[in-house]
């Protein structure tokens, strides 16, 4: 099995906290954020860094979880 890290983290637009979510790449999921809700938001990373044990299946998973406020 090969591992896999991933991050959670807040979107935010000033101090306000838009959404929470994980992912395993965060420059990516801040690059869709900012096309979504403009270029005034900024991913910052909360909480442990998770490492995840993922069967090798030869595919890569661009699954996120998202959670509203």
């Amino acid at each position: 099995m090969a591992s896999r890290n991933t991050y959670k983290y807040h979107l935010k637009r000033g101090n306000k906290i838009i959404r929470s979510g994980i992912t395993n790449d965060l420059d990516r999921r801040e690059d869709e954020h900012q096309r979504e809700y403009g270029e005034g938001v900024h991913v910052k990373r909360w909480g442990e860094l998770q490492h995840e044990k993922v069967p090798r299946t030869g595919k890569k998973s661009r699954s996120t979880a998202l959670l509203r406020y």
